[in-house]
């Protein structure tokens, strides 16, 4: 499962009252996408147990089916293990449900600071901020203006010949 939640991380800073009524059901269906991606992670560990398990048996059982000629130690047990297509087919599963795990999990996070910059627009709408100037201003441009008089010129360094 992709999580594609950029559309609902977005605010519409002149609907304030829409994006506080919409909050709760955006946080829960995040918070149902984490539960269910940690219900995949563990139904995918276990799935991988439970390879590891089975193959473990089968080469104990017939270790010359797996190429093991000779007296068979646990580490000779848990390399042939890991080299099985099985076992590696299963731990990429979990790495993969781990991985789709963290992102909901981020995500969850994501539209808790979501939820701060509502409140924080909603007391600076309270300041009036958002009622303007007389002259309008692009913020994409005073940031531009604001980084090119903090920050300061990257020096050119020439090579004399």
């Amino acid at each position: 499962m992709k999580i594609n939640y950029e559309d609902d991380l977005r605010i519409d800073e002149e609907m304030l009252d829409w994006e506080f009524l919409e909050q709760a059901t955006r946080m829960m269906k995040y918070c149902t996408i984490y539960a269910e991606a940690i219900k995949a992670e563990s139904l995918a560990k276990e799935s991988l147990d439970v390879c590891r398990a089975d193959l473990d048996k089968a080469i104990r059982i017939a270790p010359d089916t797996f190429g093991i000629n000779g007296k068979l130690t646990e580490e000779m047990v848990k390399n042939t293990i890991i080299l099985q297509a099985d076992f590696i087919a299963s731990n990429h599963a979990y790495i993969e449900a781990c991985y789709e795990a963290e992102m909901a999990k981020g995500a969850v996070r994501a539209m808790d600071h979501r939820k701060e910059a509502l409140e924080n627009m909603v007391k600076l709408h309270g300041q009036s901020y958002f009622a303007g100037p007389k002259v309008p201003h692009n913020l994409s441009e005073t940031k531009l203006k604001w980084k090119k008089s903090v920050l300061p010129p990257v020096p050119v360094i020439t090579r004399k010949r």
